[in-house]
Parts: structure tokens; C-alpha cells; sequence
């Protein structure tokens, strides 16, 4: 179905998901995969205010530049490969980002 994309995230026991979201609902990754019931706190619920929906950017894919505040946050976090750490709220769902590999941060509840 056109209206959807696939994404695969590996969570933190290292195991695979494909999940499947929709491109016209204006979700944001993170959204994407809490409703998909993968273990990701989002304690601020996606204001780029905690990082706690911390990923790392395994596929070359082009993704939106980062904003001040989402550098901010993640220069606060702990634990982060530097390199394709981005906040999975600050990634909107769309056509562009099919195919998307990330991995959830190590800010992420794994117990959840």
C-alpha cells in the first residue's frame, strides 16, 4: 500500500522489528513505534525535551537537518553514538525515510 512505508528498528536485546506506518497521518517516528509497542519512554511525548526516544541512524537515508533543541538534547545525553544519533520525534513519517534502519538509544526502557 502506497499510504505506508516500512521501517526496521533493532531494540535494545538486539532484536529486528519491521514495522509498518502510515505516510498521511503526520506521525513522527517515535510515535510510529510506540504504536507499534516498542519500548520507547518518550517521557516529554515527543517536544525534543528529554531524549529518551534516542535512536542511532543505521541507513543512509536523507533525514531532516537537526534542530538547535534536538542538538541540545542530545549533547546532554548519556551513552550515545555520536555519529547518526538523532531523537526519533524530530523524524516525521514519510515516503522519504522508507526503508529507515535505526537502532533505540540507550535512554529507552528495555523492561517496558
Amino acid at each position: 500500500m502506497e499510504d505506508f512505508i516500512t521501517l526496521y528498528v533493532t531494540d535494545l536485546k538486539g532484536v529486528r522489528h519491521e514495522i509498518q506506518a502510515p505516510t498521511d497521518m503526520g506521525l513522527n517516528l517515535m510515535e510510529a513505534m510506540k504504536a507499534n509497542e516498542l519500548p520507547v519512554k518518550a517521557t516529554c511525548g515527543g517536544m525534543a525535551m528529554c531524549a529518551t526516544c534516542n535512536i542511532c541512524v543505521k541507513s543512509d537515508h536523507p533525514l531532516p537537518e537537526m534542530s538547535e533543541d534536538e542538538e541540545d538534547m542530545l549533547d546532554e545525553a548519556f551513552v550515545l553514538d555520536i555519529d547518526g544519533s538523532r531523537l526519533s520525534c524530530q523524524i516525521p513519517v514519510s515516503s522519504e525515510i522508507d526503508g529507515l534502519e535505526v537502532v533505540l538509544g540507550s535512554l529507552t526502557d528495555p523492561e517496558e
